[in-house]
């Protein structure tokens, strides 16, 4: 595939590329390069963003592997932050058939704790991306989760007893608010929610311990009703607001687009001998992340040149039209080519990044 190398060289470089932070680097760097560009502006304020998981078929033997319930094949989840400006800024893959709560909520935090700019206020998510507690803990980390709630059943309004509502809520309010529980666990609430924020726990052991198992604990308790308060009020701004409601859904449509990128990069299924272990899924995610990120900076770049070819000549185009485009095309893309890199106009700078080159030079 790779003329004047040999296949060990090439899986040498794959370790390499396997390390801990080479990839999530690689794709900060490219999202940072896409959002450099002034069309970007239009799509979004990179302030909010989308999450949501795809499934990669793979074999049955591997540990993370569930039968997807969509299209009853096994596979393995890859769980995508995509920003309101287009770009992948966290991957990691999980398990299916499993609440994303935590992970998306992980997502932000390893997003934001690397921006100046105070990162991710709002983070849209399906029903699976959200639960009563991960409401309560996103809120209190700084950032508000966004679900889009499938069943009915969910859309209610929970309130306090002794709290008015119009006659004709009537039907979707649900007195079961406990003041008192959220205060009797609050001081430990605050407690986890410092200690996610510290890293010495990630949100996604956190609400694992926290799930609907823990009911009775007070801490659960706490968070749960809580999370139900915030919930309402959500589900209010979400049904009294147009312009919100259409932001969230353009946000978790934008997410779905880069999906079906994701989807025409990768065909086939993963290979058994390369995701037996975390490290190797996680290099894997990264990597597709990092080819679909690639994609859409340089449509990004073209559509870019090209408006600001149009608008030297005196065309106008207007900015709201501008504003409904996106760079998560691949129509145009051939990805069956030949792939050329100058790999020679980097080569002091990728040999100086391996480790054996620091310490033979040491």
């Amino acid at each position: 595939m790779i003329p004047q190398l040999d296949p060990a060289h090439i899986s040498t470089a794959m370790r390499f590329l396997e390390m801990p932070g080479r990839l999530p680097r690689a794709n900060d760097r490219v999202v940072e390069f896409q959002r450099t560009h002034p069309i970007t502006k239009l799509w979004g304020t990179g302030r909010q963003a989308s999450s949501d998981s795809m499934s990669l078929d793979t074999s049955p033997h591997l540990v993370y592997v569930r039968v997807d319930p969509r299209r009853r094949t096994h596979a393995v989840g890859m769980y995508t932050h995509v920003l309101d400006q287009h770009g992948i800024v966290y991957n990691q893959p999980i398990v299916l058939n499993e609440r994303q709560a935590g992970v998306a909520i992980e997502g932000v935090i390893r997003h934001n704790e690397n921006r100046d700019d105070g990162g991710l206020l709002r983070l849209s998510v399906d029903t699976h991306g959200y639960t009563n507690v991960g409401m309560t803990v996103s809120k209190l980390l700084g950032f508000d989760l966004c679900p889009r709630l499938r069943n009915l059943s969910e859309r209610k309004l929970h309130l306090p007893k002794g709290v008015a509502a119009p006659e004709g809520l009537a039907a979707v309010v649900a007195y079961e608010i406990s003041i008192k529980a959220i205060r009797a666990g609050w001081t430990e609430l605050l407690r986890l929610v410092a200690s996610i924020h510290a890293g010495r726990v990630s949100a996604l052991v956190a609400l694992q311990r926290f799930g609907s198992a823990a009911q009775g604990d007070p801490v659960y308790r706490a968070a749960d009703h809580l999370g139900r308060l915030l919930c309402t009020l959500f589900l209010c701004d979400y049904f009294s607001n147009t312009e919100f409601r259409r932001e969230m859904h353009t946000l978790l449509n934008r997410g779905e687009s880069v999906h079906q990128l994701q989807r025409a990069i990768y065909t086939g299924k993963i290979a058994p001998e390369r995701g037996r272990r975390r490290d190797e899924m996680i290099a894997i995610s990264g990597s597709l992340t990092l080819l679909t990120n690639l994609v859409i900076a340089w449509n990004t770049q073209r559509i870019q040149a090209t408006l600001d070819r149009w608008r030297s000549k005196g065309q106008g185009v207007d900015d709201d039209w501008l504003r409904r485009m996106g760079p998560a095309h691949f129509a145009h893309v051939n990805f069956r080519g030949t792939l050329s890199f100058p790999i020679d106009r980097y080569l002091e700078m990728l040999l100086d990044a391996t480790p054996w080159r620091r310490l033979a030079g040491s």
